[in-house]
């Protein structure tokens, strides 16, 4: 794909996150990494509601700055996700309402933040990881996140929102935003005492779409 199309497509799905409200103000960002191993991000205090393709800022495969503005405080958090997960190649952070809420609660194993309470849940995101609250831009959350070793593709910061990644940047969106509905309806059955797909049904999805699931009795996590 094309540089031109990858940054159309940052500030055209950015937009969309945007104006459906998954991610306020200047909140969020958006990485793309591209075929010579560089990758192209949305700048610091922008909003994905009004990005201009031509002010992205591109990076090396380095993490150095080669043109546009200068990138979002996250850079760290990207760039370990590209480290440990070879089949990432975007990935999207935002502070959708939802995410952020479950994030914040006392229950949630840090192994798997949801349920398995829809099949598309399990078919976009997979399991969901919660690591611990770090400041906006901390260059820790990286080792928080390599710590995971690639098994999650889908993540929860803690206090802070959800983080994915995708073999695409649409599928990353298409993710993110299937881990926000289903963290709203988390938060509208809890305390309902909800039917979750059972150990055989996620067994037959996982068999049925290959699904790379981690297995939540792992101690490593």
């Amino acid at each position: 794909m094309t540089d031109t199309r990858l940054r159309d497509d940052i500030c055209r799905l950015g937009r969309s996150l945007f104006e459906r409200g998954l991610t306020p103000g200047s909140s969020g960002n958006i990485s793309v990494r591209c075929e010579d191993g560089g990758w192209l991000v949305t700048p610091t205090n922008a909003s994905l509601g009004a990005l201009d393709p031509a002010k992205l800022s591109r990076l090396g495969a380095d993490g150095g700055l080669l043109s546009g503005d200068a990138p979002t405080k996250e850079v760290p958090l990207h760039s370990a996700i590209y480290q440990t997960r070879d089949s990432a190649r975007a990935v999207v952070h935002l502070h959708s309402t939802h995410a952020v809420a479950l994030s914040m609660l006392p229950e949630i194993d840090p192994r798997a933040a949801l349920p398995p309470l829809t099949p598309y849940y399990l078919m976009k995101c997979g399991a969901t990881a919660l690591v611990p609250y770090f400041r906006p831009g901390d260059p820790a959350v990286a080792a928080a996140i390599r710590g995971l070793a690639g098994r999650y593709s889908s993540v929860l910061l803690a206090n802070h929102g959800p983080v994915v990644a995708g073999a695409s940047l649409e599928a990353a969106v298409f993710a993110i935003e299937e881990l926000e509905e289903t963290a709203k309806l988390y938060l509208l059955l809890r305390g309902l005492n909800p039917r979750f797909l059972s150990p055989a049904q996620v067994a037959d999805l996982s068999k049925t779409f290959g699904l790379d699931l981690p297995e939540h009795g792992d101690d490593r996590h």
